[in-house]
Order: structure tokens, then C-alpha cells, then sequence
């Protein structure tokens, strides 16, 4: 009797000295302490059963093509985040939330063509990020500029568009050369002419005529006010002048006829 009383005391004690259970890994995915390792496993979205603790996570070589709101749980302790070599196409703005820690993301391999300056927003930590090997031929302005931690940036194998539109990478590149890597592979691929020049080979006078004749958006409201006005005030204008020419030849016809003896 005095051993079971003594068993009861002891089993809470024991209780409290195990370790808390680890949470469960991902039943496609390989997990050490602090990472996942979810690479090859067919997946078309991210596991949502991961450990809020982990620091890594591979996710490459899978069938992702999507990324909309919020699809990652939670991951406050993430730091590297690989997504290379997927078919991921979209990024929505609010995919990303949640991972504000995150120092490295690798996106390259993927047929991502068009990013918007919220894709980025959440990252405000950082510091590498690899977009190469996709299908971008241009960055709206902003995407980069979301990004304040930003040391490394890799764009090469991009079909890129050199035209006006390409104006504001090639300010982002020019004032921030050191933040490149590989510069040498950021070609132009079209147009024809320009297919692999190196944009940052460019010089400010290659734009000129992009900077003379792109019109800021005050200039296109008030071309939106003033056509509008013009050309109603040009139709008042040409009926009063109108009236005065038809008014005139009516007040000579009269002067005619009175003067008739």
C-alpha cells in the first residue's frame, strides 16, 4: 500500500520531467528539429500541418502553381523558405503573411511572370532573394522597393522586355549594382535587336526618350479635365460664332430690302 502511495507521488513529478511531444511532421515531408524537408513529394499546395518552430523549409520540386491568401500557417521562426523548381505561376498579396522573419526566398524555376509590390510586402526581413529562371520581362515599380533588408538579388534567365517599360528595374539596378549577383546573365531578350545586351550596360541616355515622354499621373488627370472642357468649350464657340455669322447675313437681307425704292 505504502509503495502505491509512493508511485502516486512520484508519476507527476516524472510527468513534468518528460519533454513536451514535438509536433507531428507532415506525412510528405522528412523534419529534423528546426527543419522540413518536403522536396520531390508531388505536393500542389504547402503542407499546413507544420511545426510553428521550424527555420527551413524546401518545398522544391513539387507541382505548386498557385500561392493565394495566407498559404502558410504560421511560421514566426522561418528563416529559409525554397520554392524552386515548381510551376508556380501566382503569388497573391497575402500569401506571404505570417512569415515576417524570413531571410532567404528561392523562387527561381518557376513560370512566375507578373509580381505586384504587396507580393513582397510582409518580407520586411529579407535579405536574399532569388527570382532567376522564370518569366518575368518586367518589375512594376515597388516590388524591390518593399523590400528594406534586401542584400542579394538574383534576376538572371528572365526573358526580359527592354523597352520603356523596363525603365524602372533599370533604376533599381543602377542604384543598387552591389545588391546584384550574377549581372553579367540579366539580358535583354527582346526586342530582336537588343536579345542578350546586358541591362545594366545601359547608360541614362538609352531612356531619354522614355523620360520625355512618359507622363506622370497629374498630367493625365489633367488631360482628363481639360479635353473634356476643351472640346465642349470649342462646341459653344463654334455656335456663337455661328450665331453671329447667320445673325449678320440676316441683318443685311433686311438693310437690302428696306433699301429697295
Amino acid at each position: 500500500m505504502g509503495c502505491w502511495r509512493l508511485s502516486s507521488l512520484v508519476l507527476p513529478f516524472l510527468l513534468l520531467l518528460c519533454p513536451v511531444p514535438s509536433p507531428a511532421c507532415p506525412a510528405a515531408c522528412r523534419c529534423t528539429p528546426g527543419e522540413a524537408d518536403c522536396r520531390e513529394r508531388g505536393l500542389r499546395e504547402v503542407p499546413w500541418s507544420l511545426s510553428s518552430n521550424i527555420s527551413t523549409l524546401w518545398l522544391g520540386h513539387n507541382f505548386i502553381a498557385v500561392l493565394g491568401p495566407r498559404s502558410f500557417p504560421p511560421l514566426p521562426e522561418l528563416r529559409l523558405l525554397s520554392l524552386s523548381r515548381n510551376r508556380l505561376e501566382l503569388i497573391h498579396g497575402q500569401a506571404l503573411l505570417g512569415l515576417g522573419a524570413l531571410r532567404e526566398l528561392d523562387l527561381s524555376h518557376n513560370y512566375l511572370s507578373v509580381l505586384t509590390p504587396d507580393t513582397f510586402l510582409p518580407l520586411t526581413s529579407l535579405a536574399t532573394l532569388n527570382l532567376g529562371s522564370n518569366r518575368l520581362e518586367e518589375l512594376e515599380p515597388g516590388v524591390l522597393s518593399a523590400l528594406p533588408q534586401l542584400q542579394a538579388l538574383l534576376l538572371q534567365d528572365n526573358p526580359w522586355m527592354c523597352s520603356c517599360n523596363i525603365l524602372p528595374l533599370w533604376r533599381w539596378l543602377s542604384l543598387h549594382r552591389e545588391k546584384v549577383r550574377e549581372k553579367s546573365l540579366v539580358l535583354c531578350r527582346l526586342p530582336e535587336q537588343l536579345n542578350k545586351y546586358p541591362i545594366m550596360a545601359f547608360g541614362d541616355e538609352s531612356f531619354r526618350q522614355c523620360q520625355e515622354t512618359s507622363l506622370s499621373s497629374e498630367h493625365y488627370i489633367t488631360l482628363f479635365i481639360i479635353g473634356p472642357f476643351s472640346f465642349i468649350s470649342s462646341i459653344f464657340f463654334c455656335t456663337f460664332m455661328g450665331s453671329i455669322v447667320v445673325f449678320y447675313h440676316n441683318l443685311r437681307r433686311e438693310s437690302h430690302c428696306w433699301r429697295r425704292p
